[in-house]
C-alpha cells in the first residue's frame, strides 16, 4: 500500500496521523491486504456462502413471568433512594413538567 493511499483512508475516517503512524499502517494494511490476496487463492468452488462460520440458533428464552427482585435489592446500589423509590435529579422543571 502506498503512502498516498494511508493518507486518503485517513482523511476519510477523519484521522490526523503523525509520519511514524502513516508508515506504521502503511505496513499493517499491506500485511492486511496481502493476507486477503492470499484468501483469495483458496478454491471455493462448490462450497455454499454462509453467514456464520458455525451453525446459530436463536438462543433467546421464552419471556415468561417470574419472581419479582426484592425492593430492597434492586436499590441496594442505587446512589439515591428514599427507601421506596430511586432518586433522580429533576430534568424538567415544573413548568414543562
Amino acid at each position: 500500500m502506498q503512502r498516498e493511499e494511508v493518507l486518503k483512508v485517513a482523511s476519510l475516517a477523519r484521522l490526523n496521523l503523525s509520519e511514524a503512524e502513516i508508515e506504521a499502517f502503511r505496513l499493517q494494511l499491506t500485511d492486511i491486504l496481502d493476507y486477503v490476496e492470499t484468501l483469495q487463492e483458496v478454491d471455493v468452488d462448490g462450497v455454499e456462502p454462509m453467514p456464520h462460520a458455525v451453525d446459530v440458533s436463536n438462543v433467546f428464552r421464552d419471556d415468561e413471568p417470574g419472581e419479582s427482585l426484592p425492593r430492597e435489592a434492586a436499590l441496594a446500589n442505587a446512589p439515591k433512594t428514599d427507601g421506596r423509590c430511586f432518586l433522580v435529579p429533576r430534568i424538567l422543571d415544573q413548568k414543562n413538567a
